[in-house]
């Protein structure tokens, strides 16, 4: 137990990286290990150990056959009970002890651990990557290339220390045999590895070729069959089961032909190992004979020769599929850091400030941003929103609403101008303060697959139970909640939401979120059509306890439903990007301008609601 525990601690499976992940191969490797390389040297210790052990077998063996063929039968005993008791306690303990520590350190040190050492690494830089990284890629992509990319390190490093250290003790162990008999064993020994070394050299590169190509084609297999389930009610609702059904088979008929250019190469690979691995025992045996005939070698000889030349042989084949592994997790480690390790595009800069206690005035000076297209977006805005304000955003779609927000939020950087909270400029903060001071409440509520209490709680993770169910209850939940049940027969706040709450109806997710923004109680709040799933006798009643939240808070509402936000101190009127007209519901319809004219128009309906700029951008 003191020896697994031991092996257990000796690599932190969750130690931060150094720095972000490097693009180079090599130096990548380096990143995705360090903090392991004490116990991976322990580990290639113990698996040289058995290489030596195999090597000890056989050449006990040969003198066990020459204590044979020269006694008597009855004098075996008596002149070599040394050797024969030290035959037997080698088998029974020393080898079973050396091939025990050597699985422990495989098993319990390296591959518990290294996997996880790498994924968190992996997850950690993935997460920090900005908004247009996830916007660019499928989720399930992202996700498999995570997975794929610590899998096939460890498997790299596993087998590294498994089969290298192994083959490489058993290799010199051999030539050292070999050159106590006679070094022209020796020589055909180190003549046949070169053949073998120059085999394998010449196959590697294409086995990495060709794994990064399988590697890339099973994520796009699993990017496919995600987002299909993902988004599975508008396959049905849209009838189009075959033709997901025939994108799939698209991306699977993809992996199976970089499957079969991967199979076609191995097939290749192993024949022509296994060939050469014939050679071996023929060559090494026939020397040792010729060296008997000559009386240079004894029959204890050729027995070690031979069992060291049928287990090199056999090892040949066992190290070339693990080298042919190896070389393909290379590959599939080149595909995943590829995807995974570019830079962070929004990042802190060095010495940012931590935001606290925030009056909530928010400035935005001669802010443009047009998601790098030069046109759109919004262009020169200036607005100043006085602490605890609270101001109306509305506007055709495609106006600058959402940018406003996302801006704000810095999910992006402004191209131009700044944006400042309490005078700091939000690019000298860190990110995470920011957006601690701000709650947030959208039209397409975000739910994880978990728990209403955990789903809550993520807006202040550290909440009593009596602050969760007073949020639940200011957002109208708490009744509906109480109702709940899932699959798993847990009920009420216990009770699981399924994948991104589709198990609760768009006014209930509405709802949920709207709790977790109370109970997060951050000075600035900003609701981007946070009533619009609702029911006109819920919203009525959210409406009341919105205006509680509202009180002392900054707060920015999008909205097209106009009435929503008619009773606001403050209401901007956004048209291709810039300030069209600002006041108050009743100054604004008395200036008789856009603002008039969406009022009229609505007659209590919407302003538009399809996806605005953000949606534009990412097409």
């Amino acid at each position: 137990m003191l020896l697994h525990k031991t092996f257990a601690n000796m690599i932190n499976a969750f130690r931060p990286a150094d720095g972000p992940p490097p693009r180079r191969l090599l130096a990548f490797f380096r990143w995705c290990l360090a903090g392991a390389w004490p116990g991976l040297s322990v580990a290639g210790l113990a698996s040289a150990a058995g290489g030596v052990a195999d090597v000890l077998s056989a050449t006990l063996l040969g003198k066990v056959v020459d204590a044979a063929a020269g006694s008597p039968p009855d004098r075996l005993l008596p002149d070599h009970g040394g050797l024969l008791v030290g035959f037997v306690l080698f088998f029974l303990v020393v080898r079973p002890l050396v091939y025990g520590l050597s699985t422990a350190s495989s098993s319990v040190m390296i591959g518990p651990n290294v996997l996880p050492l790498v994924l968190s690494r992996l997850h950690r830089w993935t997460m920090g990557q900005a908004v247009t990284f996830f916007d660019n890629d499928f989720a399930g992509r992202i996700a498999q290339k995570q997975m794929q990319t610590a899998r096939a390190v460890t498997d790299v490093a596993s087998e590294a220390v498994n089969t290298v250290a192994f083959a490489l003790a058993s290799v010199v162990g051999s030539a050292a045999f070999l050159i106590s008999v006679d070094r022209w064993g020796a020589v055909i020994l180190l003549l046949w590895l070169c053949g073998y070394i120059w085999l394998i050299r010449s196959f590697l590169p294409r086995i990495r070729a060709s794994s990064a190509g399988r590697a890339s084609a099973r994520a796009n297999v699993t990017g496919q069959v995600v987002d299909t389930i993902t988004n599975i009610k508008t396959v049905k609702l849209f009838a189009h089961a075959d033709y997901e059904d025939r994108a799939a088979l698209g991306a699977m008929e993809g992996f199976r032909d970089a499957s079969l250019d991967f199979g076609r190469i191995s097939t290749t690979f192993r024949f022509s190992l296994m060939l050469v691995a014939g050679i071996l025992p023929i060559l090494l045996i026939a020397t040792t004979l010729i060296l008997w005939r000559q009386g240079a070698a004894t029959p204890g000889d050729i027995a070690a020769s031979g069992a060291i030349a049928l287990r090199l042989a056999q090892m040949t084949g066992w190290v070339s599929m693990s080298l042919m592994g190896v070389w393909g997790s290379i590959g599939e480690v080149e595909d995943g850091m590829n995807t995974l390790s570019p830079p962070h595009d929004l990042t802190d800069r060095p010495g940012a400030r931590i935001l606290t206690a925030s009056e909530g005035r928010i400035d935005f000076d001669h802010v443009s941003f047009s998601y790098g297209r030069g046109s759109g977006g919004i262009d020169h805005l200036t607005l100043s929103i006085a602490p605890g304000e609270r101001v109306g955003i509305v506007g055709h779609s495609g106006a600058g609403k959402t940018t406003l927000v996302a801006l704000l939020l810095r999910l992006y950087d402004v191209e131009k101008g700044a944006i400042r909270i309490d005078g700091s400029d939000i690019r000298d903060l860190t990110q995470e303060s920011l957006r601690r001071q701000i709650g947030m409440v959208t039209q397409e509520t975000a739910m994880f697959n978990r728990s209403a209490r955990d789903n809550i709680l993520y807006g202040r993770p550290d909440a009593s139970e009596a602050e969760l169910v007073a949020a639940a209850r200011a957002a109208e939940a708490h009744e509906f909640i109480l109702a709940l049940r899932d699959h798993a027969g847990r009920t009420g706040y216990d009770a699981n939401l399924g994948e991104r709450g589709v198990k609760l109806s768009g006014g209930q997710r509405q709802r949920i979120a709207l709790a977790r923004a109370f109970l997060k109680d951050a000075p600035i709040l900003v609701l981007d059509e946070a009533t619009s799933a609702l029911d006109s006798e819920v919203e009525a009643a959210i409406q009341t306890a919105l205006t509680r939240a509202m009180s002392g808070k900054t707060v920015l509402a999008i909205a097209h439903r106009l009435s929503t936000i008619a009773e606001l101190d403050r209401i901007v009127v956004l048209d291709g990007g810039h300030i069209a007209e600002q006041g108050s519901h009743a100054e604004l319809l008395a200036l008789g301008g856009l603002y008039a004219r969406f009022w009229e128009r609505q007659s209590g309906g919407f302003l538009g609601t399809d996806d605005d700029e953000a949606t534009e951008a990412a097409e």
